[in-house]
């Protein structure tokens, strides 16, 4: 190609033979290490939480009252005594619809129409698109108006049920404050599910959807001062979202792992005191 008059010659990129295509991406840094790292931390939790909620059994401390998150609330008839805090709804359905399946879709629901982890799994997964400026191996784009992605607008009434099972974690915690004497204390266990709460909530909270709750269809803050006060914390959440979202994901696990192997007899719960 020739520069046109005035024009440096080096600046102009020669033009392409003819059937050359675009390469895919003109960045020379690791942009795939981060949607790879995205991908194998999220595959892990789901094989994780498959096996877990298939596995039907060790999720009850008696002697701590401590229960898994997973199990939480156990609903079902099929649930070990003690574990049903909120009594058993539901009758006992076989091992391929254990005690988990009727939680557990609200709680993923929130967690898959979330604005972070749509832009975590779509860049991950789906490669749409991997990273920035680079190119998506997909020919269109239909964006969220196709099944099943048009479910993510359904983000706002998960957000409801994430509040209740918030809720009911942390009275699953307060419970969790009792000695193998049946009096007051606290083991290692205790601390885990405080902190598993504390960011269950804050990431709850920081939603998008929380934000909008709270301060939204609002034309002037000087009336509402509550509300303002509240859209200005939930604004602060809101810009640690991602944070949350992976700080609360590792801590539901931890939590269920360290009930599991308690329960199980694998190890003992390191008490504070009794």
């Amino acid at each position: 190609m020739s520069a046109l008059p005035g024009t440096d010659p080096s600046s102009v990129e020669p033009s392409r033979p003819p059937g050359r295509t675009e390469p895919r991406t003109r960045r020379t840094d690791r942009w795939w290490l981060q949607p790879l790292v995205t991908a194998v931390a999220l595959g892990l939790f789901v094989i994780y939480g498959a096996i877990r909620a298939f596995m039907n059994d060790y999720y009850w401390v008696p002697e701590y009252h401590y229960l898994a998150p997973f199990y939480s609330p156990c609903l079902s008839a099929a649930c070990v005594p003690g574990a049903s805090h909120w009594g058993q709804w539901f009758p006992a359905l076989g091992p391929f619809l254990p005690p988990p399946v009727f939680v557990l879709p609200f709680v993923l629901g929130f967690r898959l129409t979330c604005y972070y982890y749509r832009k975590a799994y779509y860049r991950s997964f789906w490669a749409a698109p991997p990273a920035c400026a680079v190119t998506e191996p997909h020919s269109y784009y239909t964006g969220e108006t196709r099944f099943p992605l048009k479910l993510q607008n359904a983000h706002r009434y998960f957000f409801y049920a994430a509040l209740l099972v918030a809720a009911v974690l942390t009275y699953d915690t307060a419970i969790a404050f009792r000695g193998a004497d049946g009096g007051f204390g606290a083991g290692l266990g205790t601390l885990l599910m405080v902190v598993n709460v504390v960011l269950l909530w804050a990431y709850t909270l920081s939603c998008h959807s929380c934000r909008h709750l709270v301060g939204g269809r609002i034309n002037h803050f000087s009336r509402h001062p509550v509300r303002y006060w509240l859209w200005t914390k939930a604004t602060w959440l809101n810009g640690r979202h991602m944070q949350l979202a992976w700080a609360s994901l590792v801590s539901v696990a931890v939590v269920d792992l360290y009930v599991l192997l308690i329960a199980s007899g694998a190890i003992g719960d390191l008490r504070l005191f009794n």
